[in-house]
């Protein structure tokens, strides 16, 4: 949830950042100088849009081990350390990428994957997993993790972010600029007045809002690939079904009907629309149909 969260908040900060120097250098009063140029519009949207998904993926890996402040191990220190750098070894080479690093983080029971290229990542388990699980249990979270590599899913993370971002900054200057005209009530004015740049702040971040329900739906989408990901490294379902159950905090032949949520990274009602996994019974559930 965490490496989802920076990731989100960077890419946002930076397209916010961009908007503003490029308003401020008059890029907005050129769209809008003779009616809205919508050609240029979209370029001026893309280049926005994706600036700020692309730099948050860059800077992913090195912004994950400052927030967390993960410990790369470089040379194992302890029995624990050596079977986790040996078990990641392991499943990079059943998944076909290169050893990501391997880091040890102080906090409660989770896990993450991130970086920029497949080749290059980084996976990292915190020590509150290390000692609340068995180590087939923490094998089988570290197989997901590796399957989000071998996956690419920080890249289609970011091109989706990438599109939506986009879309969000185009939608916006064109309702920004239909209020502008509307207020000016046929004004000639060279360029956009005080209601195109409050417009365009508001539903940037009202869209921006919407954005970020269908980016969460493609993550908990992702995270069900992962776990079959981490089944088929493993050879079995079972020792993910029993990680998720002890996230969880239940025992996976005890899951009655609409169970509620009780995911670590659940949340639930209208927030579940914003949660970038879903809950711990659906997963379960997927595995054991994965099983079948």
């Amino acid at each position: 949830m965490k490496r989802i969260f920076l990731f989100l908040a960077t890419n946002i900060a930076v397209v916010l950042v961009l908007t503003v120097v490029l308003s401020v250098l008059g890029v907005d009063r050129f769209l809008t100088s003779s009616g809205l140029n919508l050609p240029m519009l979209m370029v001026f949207s893309l280049v926005v849009g994706f600036t700020g998904s692309i730099f948050s993926l860059l800077i992913s890996k090195p912004m994950a081990k400052w927030s967390t402040g993960a410990h790369v191990i470089e040379a194992p220190s302890n029995s624990t350390e050596l079977w986790l750098v040996d078990t990641v070894r392991k499943l990079a080479e059943r998944a076909g990428i290169a050893m990501p690093e391997v880091a040890v983080y102080e906090g409660e029971a989770n896990a993450f994957a991130t970086g920029a290229f497949k080749n290059s990542a980084l996976v990292a388990v915190s020590t509150g997993l290390l000692e609340s699980m068995t180590r087939d249990e923490v094998e089988a979270v570290l197989s997901h993790e590796v399957a989000h590599v071998a996956n690419g899913d920080m890249v289609t993370m970011t091109l989706i972010q990438g599109v939506v971002n986009t879309f969000v900054v185009f939608l916006s200057r064109v309702v920004g600029y239909a209020v502008d005209r509307a207020l000016s009530r046929g004004d000639n004015n060279s360029g956009p007045g005080i209601g195109y740049t409050v417009s365009v702040i508001v539903c940037q971040i009202v869209f921006g809002i919407a954005a970020s329900v269908i980016v969460a739906w493609f993550s908990r989408h992702r995270e069900f690939r992962a776990d079959a990901g981490a089944a088929q490294l493993m050879g079995t379902p079972q020792p993910m079904m029993k990680a998720l159950a002890r996230l969880g905090g239940i025992e996976p032949s005890s899951l009655p009907q609409g169970l509620a949520s009780l995911g670590i990274n659940d949340k639930q009602g209208i927030m579940a629309l914003f949660s970038s996994h879903p809950p711990i019974e659906d997963r379960i559930a997927a595995l054991r149909e994965f099983q079948r």
